[in-house]
Formats: structure tokens, sequence, C-alpha cells
């Protein structure tokens, strides 16, 4: 293990709050001389199965803490998921199913360790389930018995709601004991979250002290905005920079990220120096933002795909049509005669989830055939007479489609 002020510096890079102040310095100074690793728990629910940087913010932060020695707890909420996150919500959350949640939590899991050591002594896989499940009623009712009413209605998103006569289902109240049972049940040291959690992560802190254990740190990162600079980042707002894009995709979008966000990025997403990047900023806009995307791409895709992914964006970026395409393949059973809808070959290889989409993105000239843009937003395609054609959505999105007679 590192020195304790060594560890201090690192862990205080781009974290929001460490509540209460000088605990964790406390609690590592216990760790050195004690020998044991801290248990530093974050608790995930699987409402979607892909994650992006933002996600990636605290599991950054929870990598630094295994590199330092300690041990990282991943909660799987698959039960917690069931009841549905109030934080930062105007209206009850929609509720999943067991299933759905731990099919979710599966791909989670397997995104995460991109992030994380998947070394078991340095990560503990726990899903929430384990314990939650098993609680009886009588169980249930101490654990309520920790926190009061008014205590619930401090919470900013609950108080708005209460004003404003928005229902609060009684359930919702249960989400952040339930999470702070977690901390009993994995004996949490330090717990992380983002800003919207604090509220959750102190709930832990008391009912760890009625369960008889001492409180944990709560340790907040901010969040990060999507690429649009404006909301944060969302899948569903589609401004997001996900784990698993291409290199190539994942350059684009680095570069698109606004100046004034850039040393923010590079602060939550990267270990770049700040104060170099921070100057070639102000002197080269474009170069820092180089920098960034770079970075990021070595950081989940290796040394040796940087070179390729810059090279793809700047042949994007000059109008041309990258040399190195994926194949989507289509038959007679898609395309009779050969011959396929745009707005449905559009659907077929990924670019849009509807012929809807497709035909609005036609009439703003955002599809292209061999770099030509489709003009009519109910043209047909001839794929066997072309042989292959490369199929274009806005300025970084191709496929070679290829007719396939098998």
């Amino acid at each position: 293990m590192r020195n304790v002020d060594e560890s201090l510096k690192i862990l205080a890079r781009g974290t929001e709050q460490m509540v209460p102040e000088g605990e964790l310095e406390a609690k590592l100074r216990r760790s050195a001389e004690s020998g044991e690793p801290l248990r530093v728990k974050l608790g995930v629910d699987p409402s979607s199965s892909d994650l992006h940087i933002g996600h990636a913010v605290v599991l950054r932060k929870m990598r630094q803490f295994q590199d330092l020695g300690h041990l990282v707890v991943l909660i799987v909420g698959d039960f917690t998921a069931t009841i549905g996150d109030p934080s930062g919500r105007s209206k009850t959350r929609p509720q999943l199913t067991l299933d759905e949640t731990r099919r979710n939590g599966e791909t989670y899991v397997a995104q995460a360790v991109a992030v994380l050591d998947p070394d078991p002594s340095k990560l503990e896989i726990r899903h929430n389930s384990e314990w939650l499940t098993e609680l009886d009623f009588g169980e249930l009712v101490r654990l309520a018995a920790t926190t009061t009413v008014a205590r619930m209605l401090e919470r900013d998103d609950f108080t708005k709601r209460y004003r404003e006569g928005t229902a609060i289902s009684l359930h919702e109240f249960l989400y952040p004991l339930a999470q702070a049972y977690d901390s009993v049940a994995v004996r949490s040291d330090v717990e992380m979250g983002g800003t919207d959690q604090l509220f959750n992560l102190l709930v832990g802190r008391d009912v760890q002290r009625a369960y008889g254990q001492a409180p944990q740190v709560a340790l907040t990162m901010p969040l990060l905005e999507g690429t649009d600079g404006i909301e944060k980042m969302s899948k569903s707002l589609g401004n997001t920079i996900d784990l698993t894009e291409s290199p190539a995709a994942m350059f684009t979008k680095a570069m698109r990220v606004v100046d004034g966000l850039l040393i923010k990025f590079a602060t939550l997403c990267s270990d770049l120096a700040l104060e170099p990047l921070a100057a070639e900023l102000r002197d080269d806009p474009v170069a820092a933002h180089r920098t960034f995307a770079r970075e990021l791409v070595r950081i989940y895709h290796g040394d040796e795909a940087v070179a390729a992914a810059e090279r793809r964006y700047d042949e994007v970026a000059k109008g041309g049509i990258p040399a190195a395409l994926s194949e989507v393949r289509v038959d007679e059973t898609l395309a009779p005669d050969g011959r396929i809808e745009a707005a449905a070959l559009a659907v077929h290889v990924g670019f849009v989830p509807s012929k809807g989409a497709a035909r609005r993105l036609i009439d703003n000239r955002g599809l292209r055939v061999d770099g030509v843009p489709l003009a009519d937003r109910t043209a047909v395609l001839d794929v066997r007479q072309a042989s292959s054609l490369v199929f274009q959505s806005g300025k970084n999105a191709f496929v070679r489609v290829v007719w396939s007679s098998d």
C-alpha cells in the first residue's frame, strides 16, 4: 500500500465530496497500521445493460482504491432495481422484474471489469437479492425504524414532489433503506456514488450505526455531462460515449466534447496531466481534443487502436469514405430481387430504430449511398446490381452493404 498522504492525493482528484471530512484519512491510517484493506462499496442498479464513460467515472475511482491495495465490493442491485431508485426523479420510476435486472446485471459486470481489476482478491461481486429477499417482515420493520418520514422528506426530489402534490409511493421510501442495508450486509468502510446519491449514502451511515457497525465514509463523484455539453450523459438522450464503442466512434465522439468541458472530461475519465492539457486547450483546442481522444481510445482499446481511430476520423473529416468498413450482408429474404427500401435498410444495419426515423433522416439529407445524399424518402436501392455499396448515416457511421446469393 502507498502512504496515506499519497493515497489521499490520488483519491481526491475529481472527487466531489468526502463525508465526513477527515474520516477517510482516519480509515486509511487504520488500514495501513493493521494491514487490513478497506471495503469500498459501489451499488449499481442494472436498469439498462450498456455502460458509458459517465458510469465509468465512479468505476475509475474504485479502480484507484484497488490499485492502492483495497477491496472493491460491487453490488449488483438486482433486488433494489425492482423497487426503482427515486433519486432525481420527478415521478415514480417504472419497476423492473427480477429476471430483467439479473440479465442486465450480467452485461453490466462484464463491462465494468473493463475498468475494474477482476482479481478476486481485489474485487467482490455480490447481488443484493442474496440478503434482501431473505428479510422477514419483522426485520423490515426494524430497518424502517432506523429513520423517520421527516428524514426522508429532506430529499430534494421527495420534497419537490410532496409540495407539488405529485404521488410518492411508500415503496420509494424503502429504496434508500434497502441500499443502506446493503452496507450492513457487506460491512462497507466507504460507499461511492454520484452526487445524486449523497442522501442514500448518508442513510447508509445511519443504518450501520443502528446495526452496531462503524459508519461508512460517503464519497461522491460529479455527474458527467454528455457530449452535447448540456444534459447529463444518458443513453436516452443520445449524448453518450459508450464503453463498447468502436475505437473510431469513441475517438470521434471525444473530439465533439465542448471546449468548456474538456478538462472535466479529462479529470474524470483519464489520468492525463491537467496543467499541460489546459495550456494546450488555450493554444490549440483541436490538438487538446486529440490528446484526450487518443487517451480515451488507449484506455479502452489499447495502444494499437489509437492510430487507426485517428486516421479514420481524419478521413471522414475530409469528406472521404474510410477504407476499412464493416460489412452487412443482404439476401433474398430481406431484399427480393436484390431491391430494398433505403429506410428499411437503415433499420437493418442499425443506423436508426425505425423506418420513420430513417425517413426523417433522408428528409434532412442524412443518409448517403456511395457518398451521394438520398433525396427521396421512398427510395429503393438495388443491392444486387451494385454487388456492394457504401451506406452512410451522418458524417461518421458507415457500412458496406454486400449482396449475398447464398
